[in-house]
């Protein structure tokens, strides 16, 4: 088992690129994205506010630093509803992709990507979930039906989760899905919530995860990024 290959993942909500001294620069987050020496990064928060929500991280900066996007159909924009898939190294390929609409007042989805990677197939649910609880819990709920109608795959969600608790809330609301241990990750410049989480389905193990607060993180954004290397397991 110590030789299986592993593969490191990581969420990041990048907050349009601007930063915590209100400057837009995307060259400190692919400075971070560098840093986090990721296969794959879930992104929220990735295009511009206001219609035609053009990407906040620009196309060809990611291009030029060797990482690659994960086409969500955003004319323009870097994912849907703000969430992006990048990776980068030859070891990876996407099968296919799509998104989810979620319930609730606020405009939220998910977006979905499956891989053939160099530890197998694995599928990634990117998603940024609604700031009231009662929503929260109904996009979850939501999420897991949707699954239900997909083939069974290795299964890996990310993103801002929006939820504070400790309390294993979400892993109730989830069943079959194991949340790691939840990290401080906002705000940036000193940690307080857990936000930012992973969760890992059946056949999926991590090795190790944590939160990157290595410089720039603590100015690039209001989240610091959280990050999972994983493996198949038995």
């Amino acid at each position: 088992m110590t030789n299986l290959p592993k593969l490191r993942l990581a969420s990041y909500n990048i907050q349009k690129c601007v930063g915590l001294d209100l400057r837009r620069q995307p060259q400190r987050i692919l400075q971070v994205l560098d840093r986090l020496g990721a296969d794959i990064v879930v992104l929220q928060e990735a295009d511009k506010r206001l219609p035609p929500r053009p990407a906040a991280l620009p196309h060809f900066m990611l291009d030029e630093a060797g990482w690659k996007i994960v086409d969500l159909g955003g004319a323009g924009s870097l994912g849907w509803h703000g969430n992006a898939v990048i990776w980068r190294g030859d070891r990876i390929q996407v099968r296919c992709a799509a998104h989810h609409d979620l319930p609730g007042l606020e405009p939220r989805g998910a977006v979905r990507v499956e891989f053939d990677t160099h530890i197998g197939p694995l599928r990634v649910m990117g998603m940024h979930l609604g700031l009231f609880s009662a929503w929260r819990r109904q996009q979850i709920v939501h999420l897991r039906q949707d699954e239900r109608a997909l083939e069974q795959m290795p299964t890996v969600w990310a993103g801002d989760f929006n939820e504070w608790s400790r309390q294993p809330v979400l892993d109730h609301l989830a069943p079959g899905m194991r949340f790691l241990p939840p990290v401080p990750s906002f705000p940036a410049a000193q940690p307080l919530g857990a936000l930012d989480r992973i969760a890992l389905g059946g056949g999926l193990e991590a090795l190790a995860h944590g939160v990157h607060g290595e410089r720039p993180a603590h100015i690039a954004s209001d989240h610091l990024p959280v990050w999972a290397d994983l493996r198949l397991s038995g």
